[in-house]
């Protein structure tokens, strides 16, 4: 096609200088000529996967260049444009992709899966509806700094079917957060089509469900997405809200190389073809003599050898040295834990109490720590806990949610990713499970991928005895001690509920904080009202005894000081107090101590936490044992309404017998 033909994207030029609109044509080509390398590369062996965003470039170039630098993105497979205009060196990119030990992951996270603060990216992760919510933590971030920026995320047509969307829109519709949601609308998600995906005429549409502003823009008219989202984003910062913006556009290539487009009928990819972002802008600028064929010609040449060289570099570069250390040790972020002992007054406190007062001084503390949670503010949540607080530290930092604690969960990383402190309270620890990718793949993985900390604490009322049935009685802990990269404490008594809690906030890890919800109002202790914390990862001998030791936590701490003295036995108590990490050094003294070990739960027996202890001291004490490490834990049935059943149930019933049988070996 000559440049005097008649174009297919009509450009509106407006107020633009001739400098940007260049800008713009050079930010395009970086990535397209890129991704043309890659693919080389690929077929080479030389790299091993690529999502190719050939043919929707406008879109992460026109979004990025539209923001200020320090303005957060939140990109997905196919947004190069977006690492590239925020000038991410290629050789460091290179290195990403090839999994040395240069890359941002170090190997160990592929792909555009990492996140860069420096540039103010982050990634995604293959689930593909987490990062809206992080977005929306950035943004509350931002709000609540009075900063005036806004954030943007990406996601696919295929995307928005995922709950994640609707949450991550909903929350931020009803905060008025400061974030920009862009859809890349390609027509297909893999190989389905749209027509398979929704029954909306436009995805846009669906803001009208959020009260959110929305717009349909041609995707691959670079300007079109500029100007769109450069004056949006003006607005938003002088006055915080979310939009929606669908960008029509389509990939030319597969979902990724492997996938080919046979799918794909021939004659769309052809209309879509004389569609492309870079060469249609370039006859643009062409007819507007703000280009000439020489310029683009060497403007194209200088980037192929700037692309050669960078993959020269990156070819050079060592690749990554297995060090099993170092895996383990970046699995956390870095905390040296200073305790802060406690002294002057105590007073007799119950659970609940002392949990409420490790939340205000812990807020006291910690100025940029945000509570998040359904019904915590005026309500003071269904258990209490939190009863006074938004009266003393307000709306902003005291937060009610909405229905959707998966985004919640997100919104807190969000706001850890700018440098603050979230708690999120469960209402009951049995509806993690709606929040639960974002716990075991962002969470817990994000420290170790990239080197982010999740400085998040999810407190989690737990546990039966209620009779309240199998969704608000389960004891899950167990479900997410598998997962590295999570730290999980659970008390058993005020003092420590307290201690722990504080120490939790201090630790910029996340931490799940499990609260036995019958411990709340039926016991008392002795607490130090200043501030104070215990050693992170610190048993406790409760009771000492010489002919065997129960090794519990929780509310098994209170069974087996009663099951212990009921019987008159000469045992051993030692409360774990937190899971992740364990105590281990604690354990191996009480094993060689008394010889004999029951380890009891009122989670569930088979792949209960009771099993990992069992599997440890078989394998590290078993020249000290005496007898078979036995188990007493709950039925391994979901946990039942009905009282006489629950009392089956529990692990309590069948304490005595269990005792009675390590005792008699």
């Amino acid at each position: 096609m000559a440049v005097k033909d008649k174009p297919v994207i009509h450009y509106k030029r407006g107020r633009l200088s001739k400098s940007l609109l260049r800008e713009l044509y050079r930010d395009l080509l970086w990535p397209r000529l890129i991704e043309e390398k890659m693919i080389n590369l690929l077929r080479q062996g030389r790299i091993s996967k690529w999502f190719s965003g050939i043919g929707q470039e406008a879109i992460a170039v026109g979004v990025t260049k539209a923001l200020e630098q320090d303005e957060f993105i939140f990109p997905m497979h196919r947004n190069l444009g977006v690492f590239t205009t925020r000038g991410i060196p290629l050789v460091r990119l290179l290195a990403q992709w090839q999994g040395k030990e240069a890359g941002f992951t170090h190997g160990r996270d592929r792909s555009f899966h990492f996140g860069a603060p420096e540039y103010g990216i982050v990634g995604m992760i293959s689930h593909l509806g987490p990062q809206l919510s992080l977005a929306g933590g950035v943004a509350l971030a931002n709000k609540l700094k009075r900063e005036q920026k806004v954030a943007v995320a990406f996601t696919g047509d295929g995307g928005t079917s995922q709950g994640e969307f609707h949450e991550a829109l909903n929350v931020a519709s009803v905060w008025d957060l400061p974030v920009i949601f862009i859809i890349e609308n390609n027509g297909y998600g893999l190989s389905t089509p749209v027509s398979q995906q929704y029954k909306v005429k436009q995805l846009a549409d669906r803001a009208a469900g959020y009260a959110m502003e929305s717009f349909v823009l041609d995707g691959n008219n670079i300007l079109e997405v500029y100007s769109t989202v450069r004056k949006l984003a003006a607005s938003i910062r002088k006055r915080p809200r979310p939009v929606l913006i669908e960008c029509m556009t389509f990939r030319m290539h597969g979902h990724e190389m492997a996938s080919g487009t046979k799918y794909v009928p021939r004659k769309l990819l052809q209309e879509w073809k004389k569609r492309d972002p870079v060469d249609n802008y370039e006859r643009f600028l062409l007819r507007e003599h703000i280009l000439t064929p020489d310029e683009v010609k060497d403007l194209r040449a200088q980037i192929k050898d700037d692309i050669n060289r960078a993959v020269k570099e990156a070819d050079t570069l060592p690749p990554v040295t297995a060090d099993t250390h170092k895996e383990l040790r970046d699995v956390f972020a870095p905390f040296q834990q200073e305790v802060v002992s406690p002294n002057g007054e105590q007073r007799e406190m119950r659970f609940v109490d002392a949990i409420a007062q490790g939340l205000d001084q812990a807020m006291q503390r910690h100025d940029n720590l945000v509570l998040m949670g359904q019904d915590i503010a005026g309500y003071g949540g269904v258990f209490k806990v939190t009863e006074g607080l938004l009266d003393k530290y307000g709306p902003e930092r005291v937060r009610n949610t909405p229905l959707c604690e998966s985004a919640i969960i997100g919104n807190a990383l969000g706001l850890s990713i700018r440098g603050m402190k979230a708690m999120v309270e469960m209402q009951f620890a049995d509806f993690v499970t709606v929040g639960f990718n974002q716990i075991v793949n962002n969470l817990a993985k994000v420290h170790y991928r990239w080197g982010q900390n999740a400085d998040v604490v999810i407190r989690m009322p737990t546990g039966g005895g209620m009779a309240a049935g199998p969704f608000h009685s389960q004891s899950n802990e167990a479900w997410f001690f598998h997962t590295p990269g999570l730290k999980i404490f659970y008390p058993s008594n005020p003092a420590d509920a307290k201690a722990l809690l504080l120490a939790a906030f201090e630790d910029p890890n996340p931490v799940l904080f499990f609260e036995h919800k019958g411990l709340y109002r039926s016991i008392k202790g002795h607490v130090p009202q200043a501030y104070y914390t215990i050693p992170i990862g610190k048993a406790h001998t409760v009771r000492t005894g010489d002919d065997a030791v129960i090794i519990t936590y929780g509310m098994g701490v209170h069974w087996a000081t009663a099951a212990v003295e009921r019987l008159r036995l000469n045992v051993e108590i030692l409360d774990l107090r937190t899971l992740a990490p364990l105590d281990y050094g604690a354990i191996d003294a009480a094993v060689k101590k008394t010889n004999r070990v029951l380890i009891l739960h009122e989670d569930t027996l088979i792949g209960g936490i009771g099993a990992e202890l069992a599997a440890y001291i078989t394998a590290h004490l078993f020249e000290y044992l005496d007898a078979p490490v036995l188990r007493v834990a709950s039925l391994d049935t979901p946990i039942p309404f009905a009282p006489t059943l629950e009392k089956q149930f529990m692990a309590v019933s069948r304490l005595d017998d269990g005792l009675k049988k390590l005792l008699v070996y």
